[in-house]
C-alpha cells in the first residue's frame, strides 16, 4: 500500500515539479530527438502504469506531472540513499534500445541509474555517481561504474534535460548521452553484473537516483533484429 500512495499526483507536487523544471531558462535548450517508427513506448504520459516503486528502503515517489513547457514527465523524489522505479512488463534480455531523457532537479548524485538485461545478467549504467561526476556500467568484472573501463566524468547541470540510449546486442553494450558514444564495451571474456546492494532488486528495467531528485521523460524501447 506504501508504494501505491507514493504514486498519487497532488496538486502541490505539480506546481513544486512546474517550478523546477522551468527553471535555469538561461541554459540552452536541449531538443529530444523523435522517436524511431519501430519503438514502443514504455510510459504512457499520463499514469505510472507498467511501472511499481523499486524496493529501496526510505526512497521517495514518484508521481506524473505535465507542463506546456517540458510535456508529461516522470517525477522520482529524493530519498535518505536510493529511489526509482521498475518495470514490471516483460523485455528484450538481448538485441534492443532503450531510450530516455534525464533531467537533475536537485541533489547531489546521480539523476539515473538506468538497470538493463544484458543475456542472462542485468547492469545499471550510472549518470553522475559518487558526487555528481562519474559515469559508468556497474559492474564489470566486478568493478563498479567509478573503476572499470567504461568510467567517465561529466559534468551534469540540474534543470536540464539529457538525451540517454543503451544499446544491447549478443556482443556489445554501447551508450550514448546526447550525440557523444559514452560506452562500447565488448562482452566477450567479460563478467556483467549488478552492483551488489538494493539495487540488485530493481530489475528487469528500471530507473534510480541517489540522494537525488530526478525527472524523465520519452521512454522508449526498440527491439532490434532477433529480439524476441
Amino acid at each position: 500500500m506504501r508504494a501505491f500512495a507514493h504514486l498519487i499526483v497532488s496538486a502541490f507536487s505539480f506546481l513544486l515539479v512546474s517550478g523546477a523544471v522551468a527553471a535555469d531558462k538561461a541554459k540552452p535548450a536541449r531538443v529530444g530527438v523523435k522517436p524511431a517508427a519501430d519503438s514502443i513506448p514504455l510510459f504512457d504520459g499520463k499514469t505510472l502504469k507498467g511501472w511499481k516503486l523499486s524496493d529501496f528502503a526510505a526512497q521517495g515517489g514518484a508521481e506524473v506531472a505535465t507542463s506546456a513547457k517540458d510535456g508529461p514527465v516522470i517525477i522520482v523524489e529524493q530519498g535518505e540513499v536510493l529511489s526509482g522505479i521498475t518495470y514490471t512488463n516483460r523485455v528484450p534480455r538481448v538485441d534492443y534500445e532503450i531510450s530516455l531523457e534525464a533531467m537533475k532537479l536537485s541533489g547531489s548524485d546521480f539523476m539515473c541509474g538506468l538497470t538493463f538485461p544484458v543475456k542472462g545478467e542485468h547492469a545499471t549504467l550510472i549518470l553522475g555517481g559518487w558526487g555528481g561526476g562519474v559515469v559508468g556500467i556497474s559492474s564489470i568484472d566486478g568493478s563498479d561504474a567509478s573503476e572499470n573501463e567504461t568510467t567517465k566524468y561529466l559534468k551534469f547541470d540540474k534543470n536540464v534535460w539529457y538525451r540517454v540510449r543503451v544499446r544491447v546486442t549478443a556482443n556489445k553494450i554501447e551508450a550514448w548521452l546526447d550525440d557523444e558514444k559514452i560506452a562500447d564495451l565488448e562482452l566477450a571474456g567479460k563478467k556483467v553484473a549488478m552492483r551488489p546492494g538494493e539495487i540488485e532488486s530493481a530489475i528487469p528495467v528500471s530507473l534510480s537516483t541517489y540522494q537525488t531528485r530526478a525527472a524523465y521523460r520519452n521512454l522508449r524501447l526498440k527491439k532490434l533484429s532477433g529480439a524476441n
